[in-house]
């Protein structure tokens, strides 16, 4: 019913931003809150942002607040996270994903559809 697609990932030097998009298509892309997780090599995955379905209300991983902003263009039907400041820590695969009712967000079986992953990985 909704397709995720991620781009923007890549190799970047500690202290470099990435920016990460989404891009949906499917049922309505306003419909739906949006997030990203993360998953690392040998470890679960794990939340690290989402946002509202207009937007308004964002909600962070403690290990990201002030580093990463999500976002969402409605019109274009895409999610976006802004990382800066990345750390070797962030190093990990990123997953976008789309859920018609989150409660709590940040569980990643409260989520619906999944994107395939970018790569994101921050050299020393």
């Amino acid at each position: 019913q909704v397709q995720l697609v991620e781009s923007g990932g890549g190799l970047v030097q500690a202290g470099g931003s990435l920016r990460l998009s989404c891009a949906a298509s499917g049922h309505t892309f306003s419909s739906y809150t949006m997030g990203w997780f993360l998953q690392a090599p040998g470890k679960e995955r794990e939340f690290v942002a989402a946002v509202s379905w207009r937007g308004g209300r964002t909600y962070y991983a403690d290990s990201v607040k002030g580093r990463f902003t999500i976002s969402r263009d409605n019109a274009k039907s895409t999610l976006y996270l802004q990382m800066n400041s990345l750390k070797s820590e962030d190093t990990a695969v990123y997953y976008c994903a789309a859920a018609k009712a989150v409660a709590p967000l940040q569980v990643d079986s409260n989520y619906d559809y999944w994107g395939q992953g970018t790569q994101v990985t921050v050299s020393s």
